[in-house]
């Protein structure tokens, strides 16, 4: 991360601008000076010159500590990855033939899952000749449908590809 980082800033002698426009260790705004002169007042603090806006006119640099500056930066992107909501898609298989009682269990599976704000791939594999009964498999999306209704919403219906019919279901917001 901070490997990264690292190569986005340009520090010291790495700076090709003429004039930047320079801010002190403190946040205060000291204003333009040529570039040698910004490089003397950092050397003369022990800190580093760091361009934290190359795309200005001139450049904007700072004097700080930039070890200091890389660690509070990943530290920052650390926070913010933390907050990201992963959404996984979870997986239920079921066949044509499955029982009531077995797919009660599998509802309150998707239940769970819904809760947990996960997306749910509903999955019916046909084996043999239960490819000519597709009806077989709408029983079984109608009752996890109604099972669901008010907590879910289907974000792709019931499609066959191939030998199964796959449904996804997402976590109403």
């Amino acid at each position: 991360m901070q490997q990264e980082l690292k190569h986005k800033y340009r520090i010291n002698e790495k700076i090709r601008a003429k004039e930047v426009r320079l801010i002190g260790p403190d946040g205060k705004q000291i204003g333009i000076v040529p570039l040698s002169e910004a490089l003397r007042r950092a050397e003369d603090l022990g800190l580093d010159l760091v361009e934290i806006a190359p795309q200005a006119v001139p450049p904007v640099c700072k004097i700080m500590d930039f070890g200091e500056f890389l660690y509070q930066e990943a530290k920052k992107a650390k926070e913010a990855k933390k907050k990201q909501v992963q959404i996984e898609v979870k997986e239920i298989k079921l066949s044509p033939k499955t029982d009531k009682h077995d797919l009660m269990v599998k509802i309150k599976h998707i239940l769970r899952f819904l809760e947990d704000r996960n997306k749910v791939k509903i999955r019916v594999v046909f084996k043999g000749r239960e490819i000519a009964h597709p009806e077989m498999a709408d029983r079984i999306f109608t009752a996890i449908f109604q099972a669901v209704e008010g907590k879910a919403q289907v974000e792709s219906p019931p499609k066959l590809e191939g030998r199964q019919m796959i449904a996804v279901l997402a976590p109403k917001k």
